[in-house]
């Protein structure tokens, strides 16, 4: 059975190499990046899978390989709810049992966005980034899986991971007729929600709305709205996994992904679908697509999990795709385990520093959680040694994320960890 859930992902992986071969010469620069960091990922999750087995301790059959079919919305076309190429959007749906029937985890997936019709463009052709159409099932794992040793607050609960196919975390509302390119995140979110309220959602006991990276970020903007759809007698939070991108300067000095931020608001219309509040204050509105800017105007609960180190923030925000960045930083960005030469070390820190203050002010307020770590990672939900501390690396206060998240979600604890003793960037997962 172990040998199945390494041809999966070696599956997974020609696909998204045949895509990359393809695609050789079209892609723009953010595309290729996008389709080097699937490709890493695939060849992470698979050396992941095999140093366990390996080592001896194994994986369960039910973790590994557990999919889900996909269910497709084919009526949301007529209502204009779809991908960027005009296909229907698509969530996959495991149903609770036991006392967690009328509990609901919704989970949206994450991977990147589109700021140009080029690049929007050059997403569709990507495995199931803009389309539904090459969508293929991903595993439940971790947060989603159903094995309640590997998810104990959520493992009996309905859950529902819904598939990313917008490129603006699930806020957009624009068309472009010429390229045909539809900008309908926002539709989209309405949509599977109301679809899944008619499948039993409405008289849901607890709701969480989650997500990871431009998922995570999407379980922000969206968490009051998520509020609105569902019943009042219903318990409804929020919970982001490494979607806290701060507005904060890179290396040369300059806002850079501000500005690819700006970009993606732009394109898709998403201005019109952020807090209201926030974007009545700030200038340009744009800036409400950063969750440090539209978070305070949240009024539902919200979880925040990430690390000051992400990787993906790393690369991205402080140390972006430019063509006068140093060539040590182009070295860390490639390869944040070689980030910490005396070059890096005290901008590192600044980062980090820079990260904590974009955070909400949390005193003794148990309405904002977080889970703040100091490991080089990016999304932390999908891996056991991180999302249920199996790899003791990644607990704080000898805490999991799984626990902290649910003994906040459940008014047990006012949960806000924050790794203070680590201002240096740690290797938490070795293969």
């Amino acid at each position: 059975m172990h040998y199945i859930c390494i041809y999966r992902e070696a599956e997974k992986l020609a696909i998204a190499h045949k895509t990359s071969s393809t695609l050789e010469g079209l892609l723009s620069r953010d595309s290729e990046r996008m389709v080097a960091t699937r490709l890493y990922q695939a060849i992470y999750t698979l050396l992941v899978f095999c140093n366990m087995i390996i080592s001896g301790r194994g994986v369960d059959f039910p973790y590994v390989t557990r999919l889900v079919n996909l269910t497709y919305l084919h009526y949301a076309v007529r209502q204009g709810a779809v991908c960027l190429d005009g296909s229907p959007p698509a969530y996959q749906f495991d149903k609770g049992f036991g006392d967690g029937v009328n509990n609901w985890l919704i989970f949206l997936e994450g991977g990147g966005w589109c700021d140009t019709t080029e690049d929007c463009l050059n997403r569709i052709l990507l495995n199931g980034m803009g389309s539904s159409t090459n969508m293929f099932p991903k595993n439940f794992t971790g947060m989603t899986s159903n094995e309640q040793s590997l998810n104990p607050y959520f493992y009996n609960w309905n859950r529902v991971y819904v598939r990313y196919c917008d490129g603006a975390s699930f806020t957009g509302n624009n068309f472009d007729p010429v390229h045909k390119l539809y900008y309908k995140g926002a539709k989209i979110f309405n949509v599977v929600v109301k679809d899944l309220l008619a499948k039993g959602m409405k008289n849901a006991s607890n709701a969480l709305l989650s997500g990871c990276s431009a998922g995570g970020l999407a379980a922000v903007l969206n968490c009051d709205k998520f509020r609105s759809l569902l019943s009042t007698n219903t318990r409804v939070k929020c919970a982001s996994d490494a979607g806290y991108f701060p507005h904060l300067k890179d290396v040369l000095g300059g806002f850079s992904f501000a500005k690819y931020f700006d970009n993606i608001v732009t394109l898709h219309g998403s201005a019109k679908n952020l807090p209201k509040s926030c974007t009545l204050k700030m200038k340009p509105r744009s800036l409400c697509f950063h969750p440090q800017y539209s978070l305070p105007y949240v009024e539902t609960p919200l979880f925040i999990i990430n690390s000051a180190y992400d990787t993906y923030k790393i690369a991205n925000i402080l140390a972006p795709n430019l063509t006068n960045l140093p060539k040590s930083w182009e070295t860390c960005r490639s390869n944040t385990t070689t980030c910490l030469t005396p070059d890096h070390v005290e901008t590192l820190k600044e980062f980090r520093l820079g990260f904590l203050d974009a955070l909400p002010k949390l005193a003794n307020s148990s309405f904002r959680g977080m889970f703040i770590t100091s490991c080089l990672i990016h999304c932390q939900y999908h891996l056991q040694q991180s999302w249920n501390g199996d790899d003791p690396r990644f607990r704080l206060h000898n805490e999991a994320i799984s626990k902290a998240l649910g003994e906040w979600y459940y008014d047990k604890s006012a949960v806000q960890r924050i790794d203070y003793e680590n201002d240096l960037p740690r290797v938490c997962l070795t293969l």
